[in-house]
């Protein structure tokens, strides 16, 4: 269950594993025994980072946040980039690594139970292309970010339970977040282009002809084939992830809510307030402070 090769880490880096024993123990608890985090990590800009593994006893999930590597697995090698998640079943040979020109920073975890099988399969991962792209990347990397702060706690029930807790919502987002990834002749889906190219520019206002024209189509089929994908049209997309961006910010920093504004392409504080409160429904001083909005009146 060793994730990283070099003794000496890497800048910034997290990592948590869990003794053997405590794992054994684990897996007979009722609360812990359907899925267990075994492991966890955080690796920024992990230059020369590789891991070459026979086979390992737990599913590993992979985020690529930034950068780019590649992942081996049976033999046949996957290019994974930013926005990117690499799912690699328990029992299977693989080797991964950094991109050498490009290192990629990723979050990652292990899990094992006994219905960790299911939730790996149901991803949109598969033995041709365990590879597959997300929309959501900042709200996957808050849930392992969630994870890893529980087990950095202690080894005790309460934190590996609320760490498991966190595992079931990250799989079951990844399952329903999931899509296919497809490149062709070299480029990858145009539409997938330009959520990558969204999600690296996250506080910059993209209008939508220029994002028309980065995936070479009509601005009308471009939108048309972009809600097809996420769900949301180009201007709302990049609104909801400014506002995630805002809201790991708010969770994981002190910063004021008027330096987060401007972080995520809002110098007017209190427009970013509004659009805040309108997709999280609470203001960002309410949501830092885990406060509800007063009750509608009738």
């Amino acid at each position: 269950m060793d994730e990283d090769d070099f003794p000496e880490g890497f800048p910034g880096e997290r990592l948590r594993v869990l003794p053997r024993p405590v794992v054994d123990q684990a897996r007979q608890r009722a609360l812990t025994a359907p899925l267990l985090v075994t492991d966890a990590g955080f690796f920024p800009h992990a230059r020369h980072h590789s891991k070459s593994r026979r086979s390992c006893a737990e599913h590993i999930i992979i985020l690529c946040t930034q950068g780019a590597g590649e992942l081996t697995l049976d033999g046949v090698t996957h290019g994974v980039r930013s926005g990117e998640v690499l799912v690699i079943p328990a029992g299977r040979p693989h080797r991964y690594h950094a991109d050498p020109d490009d290192p990629w920073t990723i979050w990652w975890i292990h899990v094992t139970g006994s219905r960790a099988d299911a939730l790996v399969a149901a991803m949109r991962a598969t033995a041709q292309q365990p590879v597959f792209r997300i929309a959501e990347v900042t709200r996957a990397s808050t849930l392992i970010d969630s994870i890893l702060r529980r087990m950095e706690t202690d080894e005790t029930m309460t934190s590996l339970v609320a760490a498991s807790g966190a595992a079931w919502h990250l799989l079951t987002a990844l399952i329903a977040d999931g899509r296919p990834l497809t490149r062709t002749g070299g480029r990858q889906d145009p539409v997938a282009e330009v959520i990558q190219h969204i999600q690296t520019n996250v506080s910059a206002h993209l209008a939508v002809p220029e994002l028309a024209a980065l995936a070479g189509w009509s601005t009308s089929h471009f939108s048309a084939m972009f809600r097809k994908a996420t769900g949301f049209g180009p201007l709302e997309y990049q609104t909801r992830l400014r506002m995630s961006t805002a809201r790991t910010l708010l969770d994981t920093t002190d910063r004021t809510v008027a330096s987060i504004a401007t972080e995520v392409g809002y110098p007017d504080s209190l427009y970013f307030s509004r659009q805040f409160r309108r997709i999280h429904r609470v203001s960002p001083s309410q949501y830092r402070a885990r406060e509800q909005p007063p009750a509608e009146p009738d």
